[in-house]
C-alpha cells in the first residue's frame, strides 16, 4: 500500500473547505443525520477508496460499505457508503467525488492497457512514466496500480536511465560506449538502462553481449512494424537485456507493442483519462 501523509489528507480536505460549509451553516442543516452513497454513470475500475475511507474518518463519517480498488464497477452501481452529519458529509462530498472520479479515469484506462498487453504478451508489463501531473504523483501511482500496472520510474533518484540529453554533456554516445565498464562500475545497487534507436540500441547488444555492458534498453518510438524484428534481433545478440518500448504506446497500440516480444511498454497514456462520470445520492438517516 503507498503511504500518504495524514498532513496531505488534511489538505485535501483544507483545499474544498478551508473554514467552514458556509451553506450547510445558513441552512441549518449541519447537525441532522444522513446517508451518502457514491455511484457510477459508467463502468469503470475503481481508485482512491483508501483516500476516501480516511478524508470520511478525518471528517466524522462512517463507512457504511465500500468497493475495494481494482474493482470492476458496472454502470448505474453504487461502490463506497458513509453516514454521518449532513454537515459532515456536505464538507466530504466533492473532495471525494473528485478523488473517485480523477483516479478511477486513470485505472480505467490502465487496467485496458494491461488486459491488451496481457493478451498478447502475458510476460509483458505497462509502466508508467513520471509525465505526470506535478504535486498529484502519490494518488496516480495508487490508480495506476489499482489498475494492474506499476510505475517505471517515481522519480531521478530511483533508476539509473541515459538519455541523449545525457549524453549531450557526456560527450556522445561513442564515448559512453567506451566507458561503459566504468560506468556501470558506478551502478553498485542499481540497474543501467540506456533510451536509444534501433541502430544505438543493437550496438549496445553487442556490447553487452561481449563484455560489461547495459541492463536494459527502452526502444523510443519504434514502429511496430519493424519492432519485432528488432527485438528478435537484440534477443539473439544478447538473451539477458531487458527491453521496454516506449514512445506513443496508449490502449489502442499496446497489444500490438506487447506482441512485439518486449518486457515492459512505458506509457504516459493512462495519466490523460478523461474523468469518470459520478455521483452522489443522499438521504436522511
Amino acid at each position: 500500500m503507498l503511504r500518504i501523509s495524514d498532513a496531505r489528507i488534511d489538505g485535501f480536505i483544507a483545499e474544498d473547505v478551508p473554514y467552514i460549509d458556509l451553506t450547510s451553516e445558513i441552512l441549518g442543516i449541519g447537525d441532522q443525520p444522513g446517508e451518502m452513497e457514491y455511484f457510477t454513470r459508467e463502468d469503470c475500475v475503481l481508485a482512491g477508496t483508501d483516500v476516501v475511507r480516511r478524508i470520511m474518518e478525518k471528517l466524522g463519517c462512517d463507512a457504511v460499505t465500500a468497493a475495494s480498488d481494482g474493482q470492476r464497477i458496472e454502470a448505474g452501481k453504487a461502490f463506497f457508503t458513509v453516514r454521518g452529519r449532513a454537515g459532515d458529509l456536505h464538507a466530504a462530498w466533492k473532495v471525494c467525488l473528485n478523488v473517485f472520479d480523477h483516479l478511477s479515469a486513470v485505472a480505467t484506462k490502465t487496467r485496458a492497457m494491461v488486459d491488451a498487453a496481457h493478451a498478447a504478451n502475458p510476460r509483458c508489463e505497462v509502466l508508467t512514466t513520471r509525465k505526470s501531473m506535478p504535486g498529484a504523483k502519490d494518488l496516480l501511482t495508487c490508480a495506476v496500480m489499482a489498475g494492474g500496472a506499476f510505475p517505471h520510474r517515481l522519480g531521478l533518484s530511483e533508476t539509473v536511465l541515459v538519455f541523449e540529453h545525457h549524453l549531450t554533456f557526456f560527450g556522445g554516445f561513442e564515448r559512453f560506449v567506451d566507458e561503459l565498464p566504468a560506468i556501470k562500475a558506478k551502478c553498485i545497487e542499481k540497474k543501467l538502462f540506456v533510451e536509444a534507436d534501433a541502430e544505438r540500441a543493437i550496438t549496445l547488444a553487442r556490447v553487452s553481449a561481449n563484455s560489461i555492458g547495459v541492463d536494459g534498453i527502452q526502444l523510443d518510438k519504434v514502429p511496430v512494424a519493424e519492432l519485432q524484428e528488432l527485438v528478435s534481433r537484440l534477443r539473439a545478440i544478447d538473451p539477458r537485456l531487458t527491453l521496454i518500448a516506449a514512445g506513443g504506446i496508449n490502449p489502442q497500440n499496446a497489444g500490438a507493442y506487447a506482441a512485439c516480444g518486449v518486457d515492459g511498454l512505458a506509457t504516459t497514456a493512462p495519466f490523460t483519462a478523461k474523468p469518470i462520470d459520478m455521483s452522489v445520492r443522499m438521504c436522511r438517516a
